[in-house]
Formats: structure tokens, C-alpha cells, sequence
């Protein structure tokens, strides 16, 4: 004898609530570490609490950069800036663009190797591109920063995966700041003795900052209870990066990070020649490379400030004139805006096509990757 469906009431009727909400709050509650109590949704709260600490993170960089700055102008005379000017003239900025030009594919290959290593499609044209977009943003920017991020943040959106895309970036920039100290340190020894003590701490700091981070991505991967959570699944997501990105593709990133160091050092030894330091280039170049190492302290005013303490202190400590390294810094830092200034038509031209700035229809640039770059690996 069949019986009439019995009334479905309470927890039984959930199942039954049409609409995406349902649908949404169920498998919320499906999900591992979910319990029957649902508290009130934090997404909007968490998302504009991350946006306010990162703009007041680079705030705060800028704002020490700029202290930092600031106390450049008023210790040195105005005459240590105004040298440089005097002396970059229309065949220094030819050159500094053809350097420039040289060092930004290096680096926007650098990029699109990680990047297609970790599945993301990104056409050399556009990873040019969108390079010279970020150092001009990074030139014209406070904290020195903000292009990176706007690369990054296109880029992931355009494939439709911000965090990798955000962590391609990353792993772009580690690399060449790895790359970057293993100079410093094997030029340590070079430098003159009162120079060793901020040597080291170029080498340290940012190696103790790599191992950090990698410690924390393979515990919190390789733990069971962390690769349950969000968080859990980030460090996952990160240490599979790293793996297949870094890792994977090492002997090639790492070519072209020393090829790309070299251009600009290359850049620096002709700011110091044009400023006229009369000294052999092996004394020059462990110099440079403490200076570029100082300028890639994220506390700056679109590259200005640490750079400068470092180079007219370096310069001061070698016997060569702490006012003359001033110069050979601010030199430096035109060759680097002149360097990004393509940036500036990416952007005009991104804008004119509509407003926009990075990324891509992905459509269009996996189409002309087997052209430009081959197969994909």
C-alpha cells in the first residue's frame, strides 16, 4: 500500500529551496571543516580588509622611501644632481634605450618561460609589452612596485587564474633577485672591508627571506590538516609553481637572469663613465651590483632613494668621492626611466583600445604562440 510523501519540514526541506543560493549555501556546508552553524559572510569584510592593508603596506614603503630620499637632498649638495643632468646627452639615451631594450626581453622571457611552465599562455609580444608597462609604472610610481602587480593582476585575469598569474610574477621576480645576490656575494670580497658588514646583509636578508617563505610552502603543503584549508591549497598551488617554474626551468632562468644583470650593470658603468670616475671596471662593478642590490629594496620613490645612499656610500668607502657616486646613481636613474619610457606608448596604446591596460583574450594569444614561440612545452 503506498503512502502519501510525508510533509518535508526543518533541515529536511533544505534540499528542496530553489535558487543559486541554495545551491551555494549546501555545498558551503559540504565543504571539510564546515559545521551546521553559518556565520555571516565575510567576503566583502575580508576583501576590503586586504585592500587596505596592501595600499597601507605601500604607503608605508613610500613613505620611507621618500624620508629616505628627502635626507639625501638636504645632506648632499644640489650641484651632486644637477652634474647628472649636464652630463646625459642624446647618444647616452640611445644607448640607454638599446640596453634597456635589451634587458627588458631578457626579462619578459625570463617571465613567459615561468609562465608557460606553470600552464599560463603568454605570446612574447605580450610579454614584452606588458613588460615595458610595468617598468614604466614601476618608474613613475611610488614603492617602486605597482607596475609588477598590474602585470601580474592582468595577466592572471586574462587566463583566467589570478593567483598563478599573480604567482608567475613572483617567482619572475625572485628569480632575479636570487640571481642578483648570488653576485653580490660572489663579489663580496671584492668590495672595499668597510663595505663587507652591508655586503653580507644584502646576501642575507633576502636569502633569509627565500628560505622563509620556502619552508613555510613545504610544510603547509605537505601537511594534511593545512591541505584542507584555503590557505592549505594556496601553498599547494604555490609549491607545484615553484616545482614546475623555478625548479623545472632553473638553467634558463638563470641564464637569463645573469644576462639581464649584466645590461644593467652594463648601464651603470656607463652612468659611472660619463660622470667621469676615473677607475678600471672590475673596481666598478662589484659597486654596481651593491647599488642595484640596495635598489631593489621595495622602501623607494619609483626606484629613488635607498640606490642612492648605497651608491654614495660605496663610493665614498672605495676612495672614489661619496658626491661623485651620488651623481653616477642619479645618472643611473634617468638611464633607467629612459629605459622604460616605451612603456609609456604600451599604455597610451592600451588605452586607446579601449581601456585596456593588460591581458588578453586568450583566444588571440594561444593562436599566435605557435608563430612567435613555438610549441607550448
Amino acid at each position: 500500500m503506498n503512502r502519501p510523501p510525508r510533509p518535508r519540514t526543518g533541515d529536511d526541506a533544505a534540499p528542496r529551496r530553489a535558487g543559486p543560493m541554495a545551491s551555494t549555501v549546501i555545498e558551503e556546508d559540504a565543504r571539510p571543516g564546515a559545521h551546521g552553524h553559518r556565520g555571516p559572510r565575510r567576503s566583502a569584510g575580508r576583501d576590503g580588509g586586504g585592500w587596505a592593508r596592501g595600499h597601507g603596506g605601500a604607503l608605508t614603503r613610500t613613505l620611507i622611501g621618500a624620508a629616505i630620499l628627502g635626507w639625501v637632498l638636504w645632506w648632499y649638495p644640489l650641484e651632486a644632481f644637477t652634474a647628472a643632468f649636464a652630463v646625459v646627452d642624446a647618444g647616452a639615451v640611445a644607448t640607454a634605450l638599446g640596453v634597456g631594450a635589451a634587458t627588458t626581453v631578457l626579462c619578459a622571457a625570463r617571465w613567459r618561460v615561468i609562465a608557460r611552465a606553470v600552464g599560463l599562455s603568454l605570446s612574447p609580444v605580450r610579454a614584452v609589452s606588458d613588460y615595458y608597462l610595468a617598468l614604466f609604472l614601476n618608474a613613475v610610481l611610488p614603492a617602486g612596485v605597482l607596475g609588477d602587480a598590474y602585470r601580474a593582476v592582468g595577466h592572471g585575469r586574462a587566463n583566467g587564474d589570478l593567483g598563478r598569474g599573480v604567482r608567475a610574477v613572483v617567482l619572475e621576480r625572485v628569480a632575479g633577485q636570487v640571481v642578483l645576490t648570488v653576485a653580490v656575494a660572489a663579489l663580496i670580497f671584492v668590495l672595499p672591508a668597510t663595505l663587507w658588514g652591508p655586503g653580507w646583509g644584502a646576501v642575507a636578508l633576502p636569502l633569509a627571506l627565500v628560505a622563509v617563505a620556502g619552508a613555510a610552502v613545504a610544510v603547509g603543503a605537505r601537511s594534511p590538516r593545512a591541505r584542507g584549508s584555503r590557505a592549505g591549497r594556496v601553498l599547494v598551488a604555490t609549491a607545484r609553481d615553484v616545482r614546475v617554474g623555478l625548479v623545472g626551468r632553473a638553467p634558463t632562468v638563470i641564464v637569463l637572469s645573469a644576462a639581464a644583470l649584466v645590461g644593467h650593470v652594463a648601464l651603470f658603468l656607463l652612468a659611472a663613465h660619463l660622470v667621469g670616475v676615473d677607475a678600471p671596471p672590475t673596481r666598478l662593478v662589484p659597486l654596481a651590483v651593491l647599488a642595484l642590490a640596495a635598489m631593489s629594496v621595495p622602501v623607494n620613490v619609483g626606484g629613488w632613494g635607498p640606490r642612492e645612499v648605497a651608491t654614495a656610500a660605496a663610493f665614498g668607502a672605495a676612495g672614489l668621492g661619496a658626491e661623485q657616486g651620488l651623481t653616477v646613481s642619479v645618472v643611473y636613474g634617468l638611464f633607467a626611466l629612459v629605459a622604460a619610457s616605451p612603456g609609456a606608448a604600451v599604455l597610451v596604446a592600451r588605452l586607446f583600445q579601449g581601456g585596456q591596460v593588460s591581458g588578453g583574450p586568450i583566444r588571440e594569444e594561444r593562436e599566435q604562440e605557435p608563430a612567435l614561440g613555438g610549441v607550448r612545452p
